[in-house]
């Protein structure tokens, strides 16, 4: 059974790095937009058995609850890592053999971009990565099974990742995807989005 898991954490703080171009309320409405934008995405998904939430931030556990998604309930938010790691080892208690990681900041996210992952996952030990823009990052990952490695999302998450994969015994494979390589995590991203008529 293959889930998507979607770690959303206290969107009154997000956003820190474009502090100089937006307040927090700004920062808060955008983040908001896009974690609505990805939960909707995410329901038009095909090749996914089930979508869970992970959070701890009362309105994205009533958005996902409306949305008929499943919600995992942190009682803190430690970091990405923490999350993820924890709604894995749940999902893993509700079925899971494979579980997909889809942060909520790619702009361009298109549920046919999570399926073209899904579908090169062919039920080995495996973990199936995407790089972000600047190739260092991890912006989704797939795990198989979902416990098989530690998250260890932050700077040069990519070949960290790829590294413990490895030293899993598991097969790697890294799949390249313009629409989640882009994310929005500094102004000149902000500016792009807005040029493009995102937000």
């Amino acid at each position: 059974m293959r889930y998507l898991l979607i770690p959303i954490k206290d969107l009154t703080n997000a956003k820190q790095r474009l502090s100089p171009v937006l307040g927090p309320v700004e920062r808060t409405m955008l983040a908001t937009s896009m974690m609505q934008r990805t939960l909707e995405v995410v329901t038009r998904v095909r090749l996914a058995d089930r979508v869970a939430v992970v959070t701890s931030y009362p309105p994205a556990i009533s958005l996902a609850s409306r949305l008929g998604l499943e919600v995992i309930v942190e009682e803190r938010q430690v970091s990405e890592s923490c999350s993820v790691d924890f709604g894995s080892a749940e999902v893993m208690r509700r079925g899971a053999t494979a579980v997909l990681r889809i942060p909520i900041d790619l702009p361009l996210l298109t549920a046919d971009d999570i399926d073209l992952i899904l579908a090169a996952d062919d039920g080995r030990k495996q973990v199936i990565l995407v790089p972000s823009g600047d190739g260092t990052g991890t912006n989704a990952i797939l795990r198989r099974p979902p416990d098989l490695i530690n998250s260890r999302f932050g700077p040069d998450s990519l070949e960290k990742h790829r590294t413990l994969a490895l030293e899993a015994g598991a097969t790697c494979l890294i799949i390249e995807n313009p629409n989640l390589a882009f994310d929005v995590d500094d102004p000149a991203d902000l500016e792009t989005c807005r040029r493009a008529g995102l937000f």
